[in-house]
């Protein structure tokens, strides 16, 4: 009788050569999806479609990277692959930095609202209004006591209640608030873009409600923002003559239009990070239906009165303000909050955050 040879265990298919570098592309895909969308997701949404699915893609991305990694190794002999392999996974990561930016931008999570004004002992109504496209936007409407109003603009990835306490601060002093949830985010309809790209058109509802209240006088309104907040009131301003001030804390930039300093401050590394800014602002375009705003430098040069609040522990909010501040002299004041954190003039000082915003708004409103 014939004997059969003994069958070999089955062993693990490794992609090798040019199959390695494409399951290598692959992984970076799924990796950047799953960082990008998955992860945030499942921290604000939980057990959602997204949040799932994002989930698997990142451990999937995770396998496939690695598969591609022992492929590579195999397929590269001798001394190469100390070259070829560190090069691999450096470029690897930074391919996940430039994809999963434009994802997390694109396609963000709902965010549940948390504190109302009443948490801070103000009157207030819910109201809900249109902008020009059509999307329904909520807020909260603390009605104004000396004739002025201001919106009250939020950052990315939160909602109105995250400006309670800046809203308490102003209607002390008898300023409307209007406390706005950018669209797509808290209880506004549309899709979010943490970019801040549709603050024109979220800004210009706002006013046009304002202006509609009985108690408020026309051309007495301002827009303060934090951070993306802080971007959207800058930019608004510059296209709507009805925003007579703006206070922008945290502002740094909607995109690699906004950015140009950096070469100019951080050497390679700027011009490193400014590459990848352009690339991630390509693709946001791709990925979103909102239109390219324009640069910041450029809004400043035709807004209103402007107040920029910097974060003393943050340079580079210095460097974006300074930027600006050069673009318009005679229009643009800032203000570095030693000590502070990103958006955290008013925690860090409370008295003098107020004497500033207050008096600026109450000299450009007068």
């Amino acid at each position: 009788m014939l004997r059969r040879s003994p069958v070999p265990p089955a062993r693990p298919v490794v992609p090798r050569g040019w199959w390695a570098a494409v399951v290598l592309l692959l992984g970076v895909l799924l990796v950047s999806l799953g960082v990008g969308v998955g992860i945030p997701y499942a921290k604000k949404a939980g057990w959602s479609l997204l949040g799932v699915a994002g989930g698997l893609a990142l451990v999937i991305g995770l396998l496939l990277l690695a598969l591609a990694v022992v492929g590579l190794a195999r397929s590269i002999r001798g001394w190469w692959r100390l070259v070829v392999l560190p090069l691999a996974v450096v470029a690897a990561l930074v391919l996940v930095y430039v994809l999963a930016v434009p994802f997390a931008v694109t396609t963000v999570p709902p965010t549940e609202a948390g504190r109302t004004p009443e948490a801070v002992g103000l009157d207030h109504r819910e109201v809900r209004f249109p902008t020009r496209d059509g999307v329904e936007l909520a807020a909260s409407y603390v009605p104004s006591g000396n004739g002025a109003a201001v919106v009250l603009q939020h950052g990315s990835g939160s909602t109105r209640s995250s400006v309670v306490d800046q809203a308490a601060v102003l209607a002390a002093h008898g300023y409307g608030v209007l406390l706005l949830d950018a669209r797509g985010h808290g209880d506004s309809g549309g899709r979010a873009m943490d970019w801040g790209w549709h603050g024109d058109e979220d800004v210009a509802a706002a006013v046009t409600f304002l202006e509609a209240q009985p108690e408020v006088t026309r051309g007495r309104i301002a827009a303060v923002g934090l951070s993306m907040g802080g971007e959207e009131a800058l930019g608004a301003a510059a296209a709507d003559d009805r925003v007579r001030a703006v206070v922008a804390e945290g502002a740094m930039g909607r995109g690699a239009f906004d950015l140009g300093w950096l070469p100019d401050v951080y050497g390679w590394r700027g011009t490193v990070t400014a590459a990848a800014k352009w690339l991630q602002t390509w693709l946001v375009e791709l990925l979103s239906d909102a239109q390219r705003p324009v640069a910041l430098r450029q809004a400043v040069g035709a807004a209103a009165p402007v107040l920029l609040v910097t974060a003393g522990d943050r340079p580079d909010e210095q460097h974006a303000a300074e930027v600006l501040r050069r673009a318009a002299p005679d229009r643009v004041e800032v203000w570095v909050v030693p000590g502070s954190s990103h958006t955290g003039g008013l925690r860090t000082a409370p008295q003098e955050w107020e004497a500033r915003v207050v008096g600026f708004l109450d000299e450009a409103l007068s």
